[in-house]
C-alpha cells in the first residue's frame, strides 16, 4: 500500500465528512466508512476503530480526532486502516498469536538504530506494546467502550447498549457471558449499568469458572451478578 500522507489522510476525512457538519463525520458517513471497510455495525470492529482513532462519541469523528489518530497509526487509506482494525481484532478478540516485529536485514543508516517494524504497513508500536499485555490492552478497550456510550453528564450506560457491547466484546472470549446474557433478558428489570457494574462483569468473566465452581458467596461482587448466580 502506498505510504502515509497527511494530505491524504485529510483527503480521506473529507469522503466521509457530514455535509451539515463541517469538520466531523456524523453517524451516516460513520457507516459508509466501516462499509467500505467491510466492517460490520454489529460487531466489535466499529468499537476497535473508534478506540484507534480517539473517537469521543458513538459513530462520530471530529477532523482533529481523525488527523491525530491516522497520524498515531501513519495510516491514510482504507486499506491499512481496514489491516490495523483486523489486527486487533485477532489479537485482542480472537486471541490469535500476535505478530512478530519484523526486524531488518539491512544495517541502520548513520542517523541511528532503524525503528521497530520500520517495513510494517503502517505503524504498529501501539500494537507491540498491546502484545506485551492483552489482558490490559483488552481492558483499556472495555474501559473505552463505556466511555463511549456513557453520556457526557451522565454516570450509566443503558442496559441494552451495555449488553450489545457484552455480546461482541466479552461473550465470544468468556462463554459465561453468554448465560449472563440470557439471564439478564429474561430477567428484564435491569435498566442501566455504572462502570462498577461494568469493570465487575468482567472481572467476574475472567474470573469465575463457567460452573460457578470457585464463585465466592462472600465476594464482593454487585447485586446484579450475584442474582445471576442464584438463577443459574
Amino acid at each position: 500500500p502506498e505510504p502515509y500522507s497527511e494530505a491524504r489522510a485529510k483527503q480521506l476525512f473529507k469522503t466521509y465528512e457530514d455535509p451539515d457538519s463541517p469538520g466531523e463525520i456524523g453517524p451516516d458517513g460513520f457507516e459508509k466508512l466501516c462499509t467500505d471497510l467491510a466492517i460490520s455495525l454489529e460487531g466489535a470492529l466499529p468499537l476497535v476503530l473508534a478506540w484507534q482513532l480517539n473517537g469521543t462519541e458513538m459513530a462520530k469523528f471530529t477532523e482533529d480526532e481523525w488527523t491525530k489518530g491516522t497520524a498515531e497509526l501513519r495510516v491514510s487509506n482504507l486499506q491499512t486502516l481496514s489491516l490495523a482494525v483486523r489486527d486487533l481484532e485477532d489479537l485482542l478478540l480472537l486471541n490469535t498469536p500476535p505478530i512478530q516485529p519484523q526486524t531488518s536485514a539491512v544495517a541502520p543508516a548513520k542517523k541511528g538504530p532503524a525503528m521497530p517494524g520500520a517495513s510494517d504497513p503502517y505503524d504498529r508500536r501501539k500494537y507491540y506494546a498491546y502484545a506485551a499485555s492483552t489482558d490490559k490492552a483488552f481492558s483499556e478497550l472495555y474501559t473505552f467502550c463505556f466511555n463511549l456510550a456513557k453520556p457526557p453528564s451522565g454516570r450509566n450506560i443503558d442496559i441494552d447498549t451495555a449488553s450489545a457491547f457484552w455480546t461482541v466484546l466479552v461473550a465470544p472470549k468468556y462463554p459465561i457471558m453468554h448465560d449472563i446474557l440470557k439471564f439478564i433478558a429474561e430477567k428484564g428489570t435491569y435498566k442501566g449499568v455504572n462502570k462498577d457494574l461494568w469493570h465487575m462483569t468482567l472481572e467476574f468473566c475472567r474470573t469465575v469458572q463457567p460452573d460457578l465452581s470457585n464463585y465466592d458467596p462472600d465476594g464482593a461482587w454487585p447485586t446484579m451478578l450475584d442474582d445471576f448466580v442464584s438463577w443459574k
